[in-house]
């Protein structure tokens, strides 16, 4: 806790900067001036030019409360509410896994999948399915790049649905949502999948942050790979031929993918970083 005697903008996010370093934050500096700037709502920039600034009671004491929770590794998303993905701000809460850089990987395959998929040019709009949709992070951001798709959003989760809900009313995004195991509940053949699904194996090393996160969301049985392969299987009467699933997963995880996905008809189109973009043939 920073001793409430300090009053400017600069000594708090010094002396935050450097608990955050002594606790093994490697984005100390980064992650102090997005508490602050919360708290003080007022953009990271605002900071800059006004580090003289005094800090009043009220907001000191609630700086130093969500500095706290950083230094207990909750991460940052949590503590201010939301997550930038694709450009665009993201509710979450610990209800949602916490959209992360590498699943853009997965928006950028479907841009380059949609125009070039002459399989799917049909007399009606093309359905995307966002699987285990959490915060809605990937089917929104495709709905909002591809305004001509039809999308749903699916989750086993409730609460994880309703944050969804708001994400897409607050940008925009005209979108539905299904409550379902997978795609059990899903009403339609689907185009086009896209699934971050839970892959980490429990006994992967992992940052303290995860613990923060639902278990539900993170990990999976059969070395992460349980739900990736139950989807597969779901395909063979929700996607349709021709269709395109893409999914992420670990590198490591790849081949094993691949491989099942060959006896569901998948070829591979393109592998990316944690992306999988999968041709449904036969």
């Amino acid at each position: 806790m920073i001793d409430k005697s300090i009053t400017t903008i600069q000594d708090w996010l010094s002396r935050a900067t450097s608990q955050l370093t002594r606790a093994d934050i490697p984005s100390a500096r980064l992650d102090a001036e997005l508490i602050l700037s919360h708290t003080l709502r007022e953009p990271r920039t605002w900071l800059h030019s006004h580090h003289d600034e005094p800090l009043e009671s009220r907001q000191l004491e609630i700086a130093n409360a969500r500095l706290d929770l950083r230094l207990d590794r909750v991460p940052v998303a949590y503590i201010i509410g939301h997550k930038e993905f694709y450009g665009h701000p993201f509710k979450v809460t610990t209800a949602t896994l916490i959209p992360r850089p590498e699943s853009e990987t997965l928006i950028e395959l479907l841009d380059e999948a949609l125009p070039k998929n002459e399989r799917l040019i049909v007399d009606r709009p093309l359905r995307l399915v966002d699987v285990g949709t959490g915060s809605g992070n990937l089917g929104i951001t495709a709905k909002l790049a591809h305004p001509e798709l039809e999308v749903t959003l699916v989750d086993i989760s409730r609460h994880a649905l309703n944050v969804a809900e708001e994400n897409a009313e607050a940008l925009h995004a005209e979108v539905d949502t299904v409550q379902s195991d997978l795609l059990t509940s899903y009403p339609f053949v689907a185009d086009v999948i896209i699934a971050n699904l839970p892959y980490v194996d429990i006994e992967w090393e992992r940052s303290p942050e995860t613990n923060h996160e639902p278990d539900s969301a993170l990990f999976a049985p059969n070395n992460g790979l349980a739900l990736i392969f139950e989807l597969l299987i779901q395909t063979k009467e929700k996607l349709t031929l021709g269709g395109k699933l893409i999914l992420e997963a670990d590198p490591e995880q790849h081949k094993a993918i691949i491989k099942e996905a060959a006896i569901y008809g998948f070829v591979l189109h393109e592998q990316r970083d944690y992306g999988l973009l999968l041709d449904k043939l036969a």
